[in-house]
């Protein structure tokens, strides 16, 4: 076992110093493989989230001014930083939040990489000298650093969304005020640390752990927050983006999806499961680009969902923390009830487990990976997202009625599609209502492309070159009277 104690960090990083909450309360962090405590963490709210704004809006003064080179200078440190305790940072991610140590592992590594990726990128963040209709003005568009930033992260991927967020923000000279969640709080504290150790000044990143509704709102209520991204639910999302008319900030939102896997018959079976396993399997299922509605042509349905079954009975289910576990704990009950609940009402209405379908043996929160046939439209998984090892198949005939089902969801996130005929492939491109879609590939997520989705699934994007944008404001500046 590797030690990460020193990540347990019990306080919340608040401008130079490390402090609890005013009212010395404090949240129970526990490890879902064993329901043992970790440890506490401050129980913030509304004066310690003022206190983090203060220090950010204070310290942006400088940062916002600062030379290109010394940001870019910092943040390779922090990716340095970041892998050089790669090992430790996953311990401490799966202890908190139960997944097994390879995806902590690969987890911490991606954080590391949108941090460098953001370092590089910065450089490339150009402005435009725009052709005048006169002679003599010259016609400037610049962009500048949109100023604090509020950041709310999840517990399913607590490092690398902060990653996502904190990156580019501090490669485009704003200052930030984190909130990681309350369940996974600890992944969350160690980049605080780690910027700290990596020489970022005081004020620049200010970690907070707290009520999630009391320290949204007083980020969202403040006029000195310019920018707030969130990844989380769609309904909180929604709360977020009405509270920011108030002040009209920027708002980036990451939300729920509810992902379609195609399978067509001409499909590479091979692939397509292993596919299969990837986009529906990781993190037990707890992904918002999770597939959640499998759609399998009925020329390779049965041959599909036998390997599909063989595959997810055969994961090895256990603590993160062991050799050889594939499958860890849910986060909790909840999530635990709700795919009970989703069994339950698929079962109700017609649908058949091949695989699963009921707690694990281990206990606690502990789920069998689950393979159900027979799904339709009218069950609850149908427009709902799953987020656990459900794998809920429905039976198709027609591309045309693979594209109308799959897009019927207010959802737009990520859709996945397994096919060798080119055309289709560009077809599905057109047709399919999503931000991300992979063509023969269940894991697309990379720090060169865009990340975010349609409809209700969020605005802005994360990632690629595109993920700069949201940390800027764009200037037009007209400079006339040059005598030329």
């Amino acid at each position: 076992m590797t030690d990460y104690s020193r990540f347990v960090l019990e306080s919340n990083l608040i401008g130079d110093r490390w402090t609890g909450a005013d009212s010395g309360e404090t949240i129970a962090v526990t490890n879902p493989a064993t329901g043992a405590q970790i440890g506490t963490v401050p129980a913030s709210g509304e004066a310690e989230t003022m206190r983090a704004i203060a220090a950010a809006k204070a310290a942006f003064e400088s940062w916002s001014k600062s030379d290109l080179s010394y940001r870019v200078g910092l943040m390779n440190r922090l990716n340095d930083a970041l892998l050089d305790n790669q090992e430790a940072l996953a311990w401490l991610l799966t202890c908190e939040q139960g997944k097994p140590l390879f995806e902590a592992r690969g987890e911490i590594a991606i954080g590391a990489a949108y941090v460098r990726w953001f370092a590089e990128e910065i450089r490339r963040a150009k402005g435009e000298i725009v052709p005048a209709p006169t002679r003599d003005r010259r016609l400037l568009v610049t962009h500048h650093p949109v100023g604090v930033v509020g950041a709310i992260t999840p517990w399913n991927f607590p490092s690398s969304m902060l990653a996502r967020k904190l990156a580019p923000a501090l490669a485009a000279g704003c200052t930030v005020v984190a909130k990681p969640a309350s369940a996974t709080p600890y992944s969350g504290l160690a980049w605080g640390k780690l910027c700290e150790e990596a020489g970022f000044p005081a004020g620049v990143v200010n970690i907070l752990t707290g009520s999630a509704r009391t320290i949204g709102a007083t980020i969202m209520a403040s006029p000195d927050v310019r920018k707030v991204t969130f990844t989380g639910s769609t309904e909180v999302g929604k709360t977020l983006i009405r509270q920011s008319a108030d002040t009209v900030k920027k708002v980036s939102m990451e939300l729920g999806g509810n992902a379609p896997f195609i399978v067509f018959d001409d499909a590479d079976l091979d692939a397509a499961v292993e596919g299969a396993m990837v986009a529906k399997y990781r993190n037990m299922g707890q992904t918002c680009v999770c597939a959640n509605r499998f759609f399998v042509q009925a020329g390779i349905h049965d041959a599909f969902v036998k390997r599909l079954a063989e595959a997810t009975g055969a994961l090895v289910v256990g603590s993160g923390t062991e050799e050889g576990v594939q499958q860890g704990p849910m986060i909790d009950l909840n999530a635990v009830e709700k795919v009970e609940t989703m069994i339950a009402d698929a079962l109700d209405k017609g649908a058949n487990v091949v695989t699963g379908g009921k707690r694990h043996g281990n206990g606690g929160t502990y789920f069998e990976p689950t393979v159900l046939t027979g799904a339709t439209g009218e069950m609850m998984f149908a427009s709902d997202e799953i987020f656990g090892p459900l794998s809920a198949v429905f039976r198709f005939e027609t591309e045309e009625e693979a594209l109308q089902a799959a897009n019927a969801t207010r959802f737009g996130l990520a859709a996945y599609a397994y096919t060798r005929d080119l055309g289709r492939a560009f077809r599905l491109n057109e047709g399919l209502q999503y931000g991300l879609i992979g063509i023969n590939a269940g894991l697309i997520t990379t720090v060169e492309a865009p990340f975010g989705g349609l409809k209700e699934s969020g605005l802005g994007k994360e990632g690629g070159s595109q993920g700069l944008e949201d940390y800027f404001d764009t200037k037009y500046t007209a400079i006339a009277g040059l005598g030329l």
